[in-house]
């Protein structure tokens, strides 16, 4: 569970995001660490970035479903379009777990 001041710096840094002015480093540093050690604020941070790459992004519409249920990557980048072989498709679905895929909240 965060703290309230955590909470709140990192809603500062997340507002900042996501209406894209310039974010100071260490507080990127600070907001990345804190999300590897606490999921809500993992999911904090994965949110604020969805909504900056998707600054149109409509109430009721999919990409405000996948943004509220916290699923997807958050960057667009990474986005597959389409399978060029089976072997694509078998490593897509295989879950590469972090170092951190124990932690419980």
């Amino acid at each position: 569970m965060l703290s309230t001041q955590y909470r709140k710096r990192l809603e500062f840094i997340c507002e900042r995001i996501v209406n894209r002015h310039p974010v100071q480093l260490s507080d990127m540093i600070w907001a990345e660490k804190l999300a590897k050690a606490n999921r809500s604020a993992s999911e904090i941070l994965r949110r604020a970035r969805r909504r900056a790459a998707n600054p149109d992004m409509v109430e009721g519409s999919l990409d405000d479903f996948m943004n509220q249920m916290d699923l997807g990557d958050p960057d667009p980048s990474n986005h597959k379009t389409g399978f060029g072989s089976a072997d694509e498709i078998i490593d897509w679905f295989r879950q590469d777990k972090p170092d951190d895929w124990r932690q419980r909240d």
